[in-house]
């Protein structure tokens, strides 16, 4: 089978391929091998390669193939893992300069779920400084590139993955999102992504850590890839459990309405009234705001902001004499700094926005009024977001838009901030593309234990729209 064939297929054709031997897991890994050493220089999507593991695990999976022998549902698949999460005898950097040598002693806990599925890891992808921004770039590794359009952000957190999987560089990977970092990177990129509900995933094993019970209600590790069957499965793999049947004719599908105060390309307008004439031929479908929608971005930021983003300022500025405010006015004069300035504004925003001890008792009473509301209302809804305003937009600008004293946020989050507040499991599938030709994607969420009813509209959306499409650079 030729190599282009190979790195066009999902992961669940792959896996079927080499079960019936109709190729090897060594043809796998070393078609993408060939692909991403061809293709990662112009993005800089893979910062970290296990290459030569990766073909010896290959080969023994081959062995076992020949002893009718297979460990699970991946077996022999190649696999990419963002540089957030622990990989044993790999780097868990943060894209911090001062973790450069740092090498991971044990697996995440969704790396061990993955290796006993079959999975082969090829490598780990860039990330922004600690994760914490919605483009891809910091001091260590540098920037990611949209391959769509280099001069375009690739998104963020995950936005290596995004890149790497947009044009093909692996079967599937794996992602995190406490503020749309997988949705953003799908979205950009044009591939599919799943941000699975609150504590349904173990975060055990990502960097940084997160702590603070409100900040682990919105953080979650996910599947990012090529296919919506491919994030159904996967997340049947990373939960370890089964999904309960859920028909769509069950359900309405509620569609944000395009006119709100809030910016929305006239693309994107336009995408959600054919999604709507679409749907209703066959479903219930309505033109709706769902409750707490409007004050969702605010309470994002404020969890966000808790305590001032006390960890994250430790784990920057670890045995640094200087603090947020000097380096981020010193790298603005002398980019000589060893913390990338979108990581230290993204600290300072933290202490401005930081929440008093009353505030965080209201959220928490809010919280706990909303998931009993929403728990009822989308018991048999599924809601049709947007991810974003618009496409992939220059490098540099996602960052202004979020993380403005100017409290733009209110403006630009709330799309992706819903899921992350309120615990939702959301996925992402591209369905057009904008006047630049850049993917536009839209996000289905619902309830957790609605996962079923996503997959099967997102497979009709992958369908009758654009879903994914491989990048040829």
């Amino acid at each position: 089978m030729e190599e282009r064939q190979i790195i066009n297929m999902d992961a669940t054709t792959i896996a079927n391929a080499i079960q019936k031997r109709e190729i090897t897991s060594t043809d796998a890994v070393q078609a993408y091998i060939k692909h991403i050493s061809e293709q990662n220089p112009t993005i800089n999507a893979l910062v970290e390669d296990r290459f030569e593991m990766a073909l010896k695990e290959a080969h023994d999976m081959d062995a076992l193939i020949d002893r009718n022998e297979i460990i699970g549902p991946l077996h022999g698949v190649p696999i990419s893992i963002k540089e957030s999460l622990q990989v044993a005898e790999m780097k868990t950097t943060g894209g911090l300069e001062h973790r450069q040598d740092l090498i991971s002693k044990e697996d995440a806990e969704v790396i061990t779920q993955l290796k006993n599925a079959g999975a082969i890891i090829l490598g780990k992808t860039n990330t922004p400084a600690l994760s914490f921004c919605q483009e891809t770039e910091n001091k260590l590794y540098g920037r990611t590139n949209n391959p769509w359009d280099i001069n375009r952000t690739a998104g963020g957190s995950s936005g290596g993955e995004g890149a790497l999987l947009a044009v093909g560089g692996s079967a599937v990977g794996i992602g995190s999102d406490i503020g749309g970092s997988i949705r953003f990177p799908a979205h950009f990129n044009g591939v599919i992504g799943f941000k699975p509900g609150m504590n349904q995933v173990s975060n055990h094993g990502h960097y940084p850590l997160v702590v603070h019970p409100l900040q682990e209600r919105m953080m979650t590790i996910g599947p990012m890839g090529k296919t919506v069957r491919d994030m159904k499965l996967l997340f049947q793999i990373l939960t370890g459990s089964s999904l309960d049947a859920k028909p769509l004719h069950r359900f309405r599908i509620e569609i944000l309405p395009g006119n709100m105060d809030y910016p929305l390309s006239q693309t994107t307008k336009e995408i959600l009234d054919e999604l709507n004439l679409l749907l209703g031929k066959t479903y219930s479908t309505k033109r709706a705001i769902p409750p707490y929608f409007e004050n969702s971005s605010l309470i994002w930021q404020e969890i966000m902001s808790i305590e001032g983003s006390k960890l994250i300022e430790l784990e920057a500025y670890n045995n640094d004499r200087s603090n947020v405010y000097t380096s981020f006015f010193k790298e603005k004069l002398t980019q000589r700094t060893k913390v990338h300035p979108y990581l230290s504004w993204a600290i300072l925003g933290s202490k401005m926005f930081r929440p008093s001890l009353k505030r965080i008792r209201e959220i928490e009473e809010t919280l706990e009024q909303g998931d009993e509301l929403l728990a009822t209302y989308l018991k048999n809804r599924l809601l049709i977001f947007p991810v974003y305003h618009t496409g992939a937009l220059p490098h540099g600008r996602v960052f202004k838009e979020i993380f403005s004293i100017r409290k733009t946020f209110l403006q630009f989050m709330p799309y992706v901030a819903y899921a992350n507040v309120w615990g939702l499991p959301s996925l992402t599938v591209p369905v057009g593309v904008d006047e630049n030709n850049m993917p536009i994607s839209v996000q289905i969420m619902s309830a957790t234990g609605n996962e079923d009813a996503l997959f099967r509209l997102g497979r009709l959306l992958e369908k009758k729209f654009r879903g994914y499409i491989r990048c040829e650079r």
